[in-house]
């Protein structure tokens, strides 16, 4: 990202219920600055797979049917963000959760003489979330995402992206269930917003406009704050 030293990566978190778009804007701001987008799920794979200390460790715990603890989900973290292609820097999904997990995400930062540059938070309206969410389908074969009413394939029933013809819909993809998570994100997220409002990092966005629009407004966010 230009005006950022290369020893300081970007840490941006993106911080929006279930349906908020984290998941596209994220992937069209790793296209713009080069930026990682890093899943605490797939990092756990990924460091499984890999035989890592942290993923051993991870395997270890998941076998015995127990979560695996922030310690080991941060170590994990420290591991892959020494990769060198994260040299730009990187989008955080999913962690941190709560404001513990937060604390100790500033603790690992600050250990390499990084902070958090941005928790962009995607302001949203709960019942078009509900809407939003509940008419979600994804390609069965790349994993792009559509909507019945806000985002379909240029062509009836082709996916643009990789030409695939059958998609999926996830199963607690319905009103109910939707309403259920948005309580539960504004319980846990509550806390999270007033750490990083505390921290002078926090951006709030409108995140009911089109894809294009909420584009717009990250990358002016982005910009301003990798600014030198």
């Amino acid at each position: 990202m230009q005006g950022r030293a290369k020893t300081t990566p970007a840490v941006l978190i993106l911080l929006g219920p279930p349906g908020a778009g984290k998941g596209t804007q994220a992937r069209m701001l790793e296209e713009r600055y080069g930026l990682i987008q890093l899943s605490t799920g797939d990092l756990l794979r990924a460091a499984v797979a890999a035989g890592t200390p942290a993923g051993k460790a991870a395997k270890a715990v998941m076998e015995a049917g127990q979560l695996v603890s922030d310690d080991i989900v941060l170590a994990i973290l420290k591991e892959r963000m020494a990769a060198p292609d994260v040299k730009a820097g990187v989008i955080l999904d999913g962690f941190p959760r709560t404001d513990g997990q937060a604390t100790a995400l500033d603790g690992l930062l600050a250990a390499s003489g990084q902070k958090v540059t941005a928790a962009i938070s995607l302001e949203v309206d709960d019942e078009a979330m509900v809407a939003r969410v509940s008419g979600r389908t994804t390609c069965a074969g790349c994993g792009e995402g559509y909507h019945d009413e806000f985002k379909r394939p240029a062509t009836a029933g082709v996916c643009d992206k990789c030409g695939g013809t059958e998609f999926k819909r996830r199963a607690d993809d319905n009103a109910e269930t939707a309403r259920e998570r948005l309580k539960a994100y504004h319980d846990q997220t509550a806390p999270l917003i007033a750490h990083y409002a505390k921290a002078g990092v926090l951006e709030t966005i409108d995140a009911m406009g089109s894809i294009d629009e909420i584009a717009s407004g990250l990358d002016q966010i982005v910009a301003r704050v990798s600014a030198p």
